[in-house]
């Protein structure tokens, strides 16, 4: 007979050492008994305690979602608030003129009123990101200009150019609100 752990004879081995050798391998590779009940009883403990985890984890995940919702809408408003009390003065410029008499002012005083409370909005909308796009005489860009036309170019050098803008276009912090429409030299080379 040999020893299972060396496969040297058993012969050779102390009786007493033998025993121990065995009893040690059979107590390091079987678990001692457990009852049936209590490993279930330990097994639902557990189960509840993860079900418990989930339902903690899945209620904070709501909660924090809800929340970043709430914070985000919270976020535009105020935007949307700033934006409009800068435009305050402005509108409130414009009441103004709307109730001028017609017969006691002069129009070119209107004019230059109207004119001044426009650049009072712009300087105001600018402070927010707010650009206005006036791209004659520059390179036309898809990205900022929408083409309504072509003119013919006199030289080369002058094709891709915008002629003419029909309508400026508005960017606020680089995001474009409208195009500029705009007529675009075309050069055909004759």
């Amino acid at each position: 007979m040999t020893d299972p752990m060396s496969d040297a004879p058993v012969d050779n081995m102390d009786p007493m050492e033998t025993q121990e050798t065995l009893e040690t391998q059979e107590t390091a590779t079987v678990p001692p008994p457990i009852e049936d009940g209590d490993e279930l009883q330990q097994a639902q403990r557990e189960l509840e305690s993860q079900k418990d985890k989930y339902l903690r984890l899945a209620a904070e995940y709501d909660n924090f979602r809800r929340r970043a919702v709430k914070e985000r809408q919270e976020a535009g408003w105020r935007a949307q608030g700033e934006l409009v009390r800068g435009l305050l003065d402005g509108l409130d410029d414009i009441t103004r003129f709307a109730a001028v008499d017609p017969n006691t002012v002069d129009a070119k005083a209107v004019i230059d009123g109207m004119q001044l409370v426009e650049k009072k909005l712009f300087k105001s909308l600018s402070g927010h990101g707010f650009e206005v796009i006036d791209p004659t005489g520059h390179p036309f860009d898809p990205a900022l200009h929408e083409a309504v036309s072509t003119a013919p170019a006199l030289q080369s050098e002058e094709d891709g150019v915008v002629a003419v803008c029909f309508q400026v276009g508005y960017v606020i912090n680089g995001h474009v609100l409208r195009p500029a429409r705009v007529v675009v030299k075309q050069w055909t080379g004759a």
